[in-house]
């Protein structure tokens, strides 16, 4: 039996009287690919943020490979999301001044010491070892979204989390890129939770969470 990787238990995140994800439990075994899906504002951004370390829950207790990130100051959580996490947004935040290559090298710089070796193979493992050079005004959106999981694979991480990574492409880019995740995570063993509003990239996932006003409300597993 996998391990769990993710366990919660009576998550919750509060914004002043707004109440942004209610007492949630979860336990995510290591290996998955969890889908979670909501509409705006159902609380499914949140949920990813608190994991990934990017936010602090008002209450309930949230541990990621182990480790309680309730009992992490803000050095020790931005150690985590260095050591543990790879994110990609739906927006590629890449630096448009920066050539692909600089771009994946930028991020080695805040975990480790940017090696151009590694960022030219992380690159090429995305299929883009011939855009080395090009900067992101050149490149087209699924391109740009390829380096941004160069990325967030650079450091080896256990956990990745996509926040609509597939939301500004079009049907044929959002194909290629799920089939990129999909061939990385079968190579690299690294979970996999994505947000997405959308049925059909849910449906790569082993199982999907549906969330509705910071509840989560059902889930289904894929049936194999």
């Amino acid at each position: 039996m996998a391990s769990i990787i993710i366990e919660a238990a009576g998550l919750t995140k509060s914004y002043g009287e707004i109440c942004a994800l209610k007492p949630l439990d979860l336990s995510v075994p290591e290996g998955e690919w969890l889908s979670v899906m909501g509409h705006s504002g159902s609380g499914k951004s949140t949920l990813l943020n608190l994991v990934g370390g990017l936010d602090r829950p008002t209450a309930g207790t949230l541990k990621v490979g182990g480790e309680d990130l309730l009992g992490r100051d803000e050095d020790g959580l931005a150690r985590f999301r260095r050591e543990f996490v790879g994110i990609i947004f739906q927006q590629h935040h890449l630096v448009p001044y920066l050539t692909a290559l600089e771009n994946v090298m930028l991020a080695q710089y805040f975990h480790s010491l940017p090696d151009e070796a590694e960022a030219r193979t992380a690159l090429e493992r995305v299929g883009l070892g011939r855009r080395l050079k090009n900067r992101p005004g050149e490149l087209s959106g699924g391109e740009q979204q390829r380096v941004c999981i160069a990325r967030a694979i650079i450091n080896s991480p256990r956990l990745l989390l996509g926040d609509e990574p597939t939301g500004n492409l079009d049907g044929s880019s959002t194909t290629m890129v799920l089939e990129l995740l999909r061939e990385l995570r079968s190579q690299e063993r690294f979970t996999v939770v994505m947000v997405t509003h959308n049925q059909e990239v849910a449906d790569w996932g082993d199982r999907t969470i549906h969330m509705d006003d910071g509840l989560l409300v059902r889930e289904e597993r894929k049936v194999f």
